[in-house]
């Protein structure tokens, strides 16, 4: 198990580096001038050289990645000796608008992303496997057309839509929460759960259709193998049978699922959730830096999102060992 975890960390490092590059060359390589837009409205031309010099694009496409690509371990300076500023490693660069490390920003945000993605996920993840379970038990009865049919709006629903009509009914309509947002936990506990019961409330209703789908056809394929029937002909009690036996196999397919979902939430996919509940989080200011074209917070919001996403995916494999003795002994 622990060469295997080692293999998955070494071609996680892999993917990273390729994401990297080719992250990279896709911001560098474009059309527009980065000098240009750290240089601002009112740019004289020797103002121009000077960004240029200082951020290291007057150099080759190879050396600038090797810099950075150096920078993420090393840390790296910008400017020249009278005006030299330090980014210290992983350095992701520094922002056009602000000036300050985008390692820097990013740690400021993650906060907003890892509270809202880990608390929705674990709600969907448990109510979805729930609901799945039972429709499977309960094929063709009321409680799996009540599943079906919760699924079928939750998909058929967009996030805004939902946002905005929570915000209308429970901020606006009957007063009964404070008007949605982020406040860190460890300044206000309380304010920290009533701002985001509303976002989290979202993102389940999204996400519980999906993993309830995915559970109950997972469920169904599972109580349809040979091994389950030989549990029942045994006369095992029908909730050991279920949950013992059929959940543990057919969970599997749900936490490769998982896995994405929280690498994304975390790494800032929740840009619309965000938006509408006025979050500021990593989705957030990838928008925001898309509209101010800052390059280096794009590039440094891409590798950290593909990141969370690749990680994601070790922590799967390995829960995958954990959950099915089958994959040990592969």
């Amino acid at each position: 198990m622990l060469r295997y975890l080692i293999r998955r960390l070494l071609a996680a490092a892999a993917i990273l580096l390729v994401i990297t590059v080719i992250t990279f060359v896709i911001f560098y390589a474009l059309p527009s001038d980065p000098a240009l837009l750290a240089c601002g409205k009112t740019c004289s031309p020797s103002r121009l050289e000077e960004i240029r010099h200082s951020l290291g694009l007057d150099q080759s496409l190879v050396t600038q990645f090797w810099e950075f690509f150096k920078g993420l371990f090393l840390g790296r300076d910008y400017g020249d000796q009278s005006l030299r500023v330090h980014c210290g490693a992983p350095c992701l660069g520094i922002s056009f608008q602000t000036d300050t490390p985008v390692l820097t920003t990013l740690l400021q945000d993650f906060p907003a992303d890892l509270s809202l993605g880990l608390g929705a996920a674990v709600v969907f993840l448990v109510l979805g496997v729930g609901l799945g379970t039972v429709a499977a038990v309960r094929r063709g009865r009321a409680a799996d057309k009540a599943a079906v049919g919760l699924a079928l709006v939750g998909v058929s629903v967009q996030i805004y839509f939902i946002g905005l009509l929570l915000l209308f009914l429970f901020v606006d309509k009957w007063q009964i929460l404070p008007a949605a947002g982020y406040t860190p936990f460890t300044q206000d506990p309380t304010a920290w759960f009533q701002g985001l019961v509303l976002p989290w409330t979202t993102l389940v209703f999204v996400y519980l259709a999906l993993y309830t789908r995915l559970t109950r056809s997972s469920m169904l394929d599972v109580f349809a193998e040979d091994y389950m029937r030989t549990a029942r002909a045994k006369g095992l009690p029908a909730a050991k049978v279920v949950l013992k036996h059929g959940l543990r196999a057919g969970i599997t397919p749900i936490i490769t699922i998982f896995g994405m979902d929280v690498g994304s939430l975390i790494g800032g996919s929740a840009v619309i959730t965000e938006s509408v509940f006025g979050i500021n989080g990593i989705g957030k200011l990838a928008v925001d830096s898309v509209q101010n074209s800052d390059l280096p917070v794009i590039l440094g919001t891409t590798l950290f999102a593909a990141t969370f996403v690749v990680l994601a995916n070790v922590v799967v494999d390995v829960v995958y060992g954990l959950v099915d003795p089958r994959v040990r002994l592969a």
